[in-house]
């Protein structure tokens, strides 16, 4: 769980916010997560942080879920609902995605509490996430770059926050997230295919 005004190293104006239902949001998430996208050939990780125990900040690990649902053909997807990842396994399974992928570029994907105003909106942005800023832990940054869903007030008593914000909400924006990112590997892979055409072509002439 973040906290909107200092989650992550970059000023505000590096990253990008959507609200969740605004229309054709996805499509608009898609085309700025792909603008982030590596030009190297790293493999893509998308690391889904919270917990199912709270409300607030079960955002991460239903993307995770859906993700896993829509079968991903290239993207890889940690962190669901039946296997999340939080404050007390975060650096370990950090640790197993960077064994099991070289030098991946890793999305960080987290709840996030912020002013009212902001309540439904979805940023993506450069730079790592903070996990645990919005309830006063220290953990790890996580990502090259982040997407965190505001899905409730900070400024007073956090953790109950988070306890009684609405699944409703959440699971909206977890799905409002989840179409961006399989409409971003969609893009992801059309480039590759017009990329691979064009170096063809070119080799045959």
């Amino acid at each position: 769980m973040n906290l909107k005004p200092n989650f992550f190293d970059k000023s505000k104006e590096d990253s990008f916010r959507f609200p969740y239902d605004e229309e054709g949001v996805h499509k608009k998430l898609a085309f700025k997560l792909s603008s982030l996208l590596p030009s190297t050939n790293q493999p893509i990780v998308f690391v889904c942080i919270g917990t199912d125990r709270s409300t607030g900040d079960s955002l991460g690990p239903l993307v995770g879920s859906i993700l896993e649902e829509k079968r991903l053909s290239h993207f890889h997807v940690y962190g669901t609902l039946e296997e999340p990842i939080h404050a007390v396994n975060l650096v370990e399974k950090l640790n197993g995605i960077k064994q099991d992928h070289h030098n991946p570029f890793i999305f960080g994907i987290d709840a996030c509490l912020g002013r009212l105003k902001s309540v439904g909106v979805i940023t993506i942005g450069e730079g790592p996430l903070k996990p645990g800023a919005g309830v006063n832990k220290e953990l790890l940054p996580v990502g090259d770059a982040h997407i965190t869903g505001i899905v409730n007030v900070s400024g007073f008593m956090e953790f109950l926050v988070l306890q009684n914000t609405r699944l409703n909400l959440v699971m909206k924006m977890a799905k409002t997230i989840s179409n961006s990112i399989e409409e971003c590997e969609r893009l992801f892979l059309l480039k590759d295919e017009v990329r691979r055409n064009t170096y063809k072509n070119i080799h045959t002439l």
